[in-house]
């Protein structure tokens, strides 16, 4: 057998995370062969590249992650192998993630995509630019798709979208909108030596991407320096986040709240969520026109689900639409088994656990996981009925909250003191697995179809 050689990528700055410590990230990779298994059978650029390398602190989770990417950019499905990476290059501009852009320009090119289309928008087919308006609704506010948004792309004359290509699309869109907070939230740095086909220019890295990340752009974060979670012992926030976890699970074992008192505990956390991080963005981002040529309406960004004074929005119960026995099935008939790979990952965000906090071993971590699963999918207005959102306010410092919400829904914004300012003790591994959890946009795509 054939000995494959994994080209490893060699940062601007050292080490593939300008958050994550160099040796944390290299002792994981230098100890696990598995990941590079793994790199060899499923990455599409055949290098263990930066975002492989800090999401190998989560092998199983990598091993989920690659096997779904490999099947939408490279096994047999309805798109054509170019527009998938253009696709991808469309999803990632609406963040501003030049990393992801160059990554695909490169693949876009390498799979024989027409040259001319990355000059912008206007030099790609019309089907392809009909996509902009689900790209920046699915990007930013993903509860305003509708089924008239699904039925405008699949009823447009001899520019129209099969229902199996959209599927396809739609994922491949929502998973670069997640990798892309990832990418910004993990603090990957950009790859110094990645090649480009026919000699076309990568994207120098914008003034709020990965490189300037560690000097935090300049921004004074006003949410970070709030007194409402002031402890400065790290090692006290550890020992106090476990107490209120053990009250917690006692009180619920002792009475359940009522339906009344739940719905109102929502609302008040969905309140709540409107004062994060606003106040600290009072600039606005503005994009290089390498980036720009990709994005139409640059302007349109996040807006909060339900602000204070506007027309009141359907709050999406999760219990009437699920992906369990809505979305899986949906997905699995239009655009074949990738609803089983979407759902190991799915399932396998919700249940990463290694028993841990910090040093703390055997520790049952259910309760935490699920108060941050539920607040990033709060911030998209979606709500479990048989959840207690009193849980989130208990078990999420104000500091942990400002870095979900940016990474969330402006993870270009994302900074390095934002990430250096929650969860102190806990290793970087625990850290870094939140920025796994943004996968709930499909339910809003697909409930529509």
């Amino acid at each position: 057998m054939k000995e494959k050689k994994i080209r490893v990528s060699l940062p601007l700055t050292r080490g593939p995370s300008a958050f994550i410590p160099e040796k944390e990230v290299m002792q994981a990779n230098s100890l696990n062969e598995r990941t590079h298994l793994l790199v060899e059978e499923y990455s599409t650029s055949g290098r263990l590249d930066n975002i492989t390398q800090v999401m190998s602190l989560h092998t199983q989770y990598l091993e989920s992650f690659l096997r779904s990417q490999f099947y939408m950019l490279r096994m047999d499905g309805p798109l054509p192998l170019p527009y998938r990476h253009y696709i991808a290059i469309m999803a990632a501009a609406r963040h501003q993630c030049s990393y992801l852009i160059n990554m695909h320009v490169n693949e876009f090119l390498k799979t024989g995509g027409i040259p001319e289309w990355l000059n912008g928008l206007e030099y790609v087919p019309q089907r392809l630019k009909n996509l902009n308006e689900i790209n920046k609704l699915l990007a930013h506010r993903p509860w305003l798709v509708s089924k008239e948004h699904i039925q405008k792309l699949v009823k447009t004359g001899e520019n129209n979208w099969s229902l199996p290509e959209l599927v396809h699309a739609v994922v491949l869109l929502a998973h670069y909108h997640a990798l892309a907070s990832f990418v910004f939230g993990s603090g990957i740095n950009p790859e110094r030596d990645l090649d480009t086909s026919n000699g076309y220019r990568l994207i120098s890295v914008n003034n709020f991407c990965v490189c300037d990340l560690a000097n935090d752009n300049n921004i004074e974060n006003a949410s970070l320096t709030t007194n409402n979670f002031r402890i400065t012992d790290s090692l006290s926030e550890l020992e106090a986040l476990m107490d209120r976890m053990k009250r917690l699970q006692e009180e619920k074992e002792d009475e359940e709240a009522s339906q009344e008192e739940m719905d109102t505990r929502f609302e008040k956390e969905k309140t709540e969520s409107l004062l994060v991080v606003a106040e600290a963005f009072n600039d606005e981002i503005v994009s290089t026109a390498d980036i720009s040529r990709y994005v139409e309406d640059p302007g349109f960004g996040y807006k909060d689900f339900a602000r204070r004074g506007e027309e009141h929005l359907p709050t999406f119960r999760a219990q009437d639409y699920t992906w369990e026995n809505h979305g899986f099935s949906l997905v699995n008939r239009l655009y074949s088994d990738i609803g089983h790979l979407l759902d190991e990952k799915f399932r396998m965000v919700y249940n990463l656990t290694y028993n841990t906090m910090a040093t703390h071993e055997d520790v049952d971590t259910t309760m935490l996981r699920r108060a941050l699963f539920n607040y990033v999918h709060c911030m998209y207005g979606i709500r479990y009925d048989d959840y207690d959102y009193g849980e989130v306010n208990q078990l999420l410092e104000r500091s942990l909250k400002v870095y979900i919400k940016t990474v969330t829904c402006y993870p270009e914004r994302t900074t390095k003191r934002m990430y250096d300012g929650y969860w102190r003790q806990f290793k970087h591994s625990e850290k870094a697995s939140i920025s796994f959890f943004k996968c709930a946009v499909l339910l809003y795509s697909n409930k529509e179809n």
